[in-house]
């Protein structure tokens, strides 16, 4: 095995590719931008201000949807590169366990998000007008006590439960990087590399 650099990352250990770090760095700004806008809102009151807050957030969800499944698209055709032996080798059966469960939650948590708040707003009677310009379609029918009683709390559930998960992925990767100092962070790191 190629002997690490003094940065902690041997030069010839596998990196992800442009696509895939643009997408996961622009999918982690959205997610935070709305989940933070998400928060904000909720506690305006009814005003011009808090609907085009409102009209913001549902944009980035529908965006957020949408990378989201290039980004899946993506993954299908290009594998992503394995964890570096040295790093795989140290880390016990349950961190890699837990690696491969937290990022199948990302993803399920990348289209559900979205998907719940969509399905809120059209059950409410309220059509989602993407960048004001592209009507979608109503997804289920309105059904304002369901949308308030069912589809309101999943949507707001699912949104914390993305935050924390986020949350430990983040965590873990500043652990790699701090504590274990094995710079795992490097694969993410934007810069021409080759695609994966």
């Amino acid at each position: 095995m190629t002997a690490p650099s003094p940065s902690g990352f041997a030069a010839t250990e596998p990196r992800y590719g442009i696509v895939a770090i643009a997408l996961h760095w622009l999918l982690a700004l959205m997610i935070v931008t709305s989940f933070g806008v998400g928060l904000y809102m909720t506690g305006l009151p009814f005003s011009p201000a808090r609907l085009k807050l409102y009209n913001w957030h549902k944009w980035a969800g529908v965006t957020i949807f949408t990378l989201s499944a290039l980004r899946l698209l993506w993954r299908l055709g290009h594998r992503p590169p394995a964890l570096p032996d040295r790093i795989a080798e140290a880390m016990p059966r349950w961190q890699h366990g837990a690696h491969r469960a937290m990022h199948l939650a990302l993803y399920v948590l990348f289209f559900a998000v979205p998907l719940f708040g969509w399905a809120y707003t059209t059950m409410l009677g309220f059509p989602v007008v993407w960048f004001g310009v592209l009507p979608l379609p109503d997804i289920l029918p309105v059904d304002v006590d369901l949308a308030e009683h069912v589809l309101k709390p999943l949507h707001k559930a699912s949104a914390f439960l993305l935050a924390a998960v986020a949350a430990v992925h983040a965590a873990a990767a500043l652990k790699h990087q701090f504590i274990d100092r094995d710079n795992l962070l490097h694969r993410m790191k934007p810069g021409r590399r080759k695609e994966h």
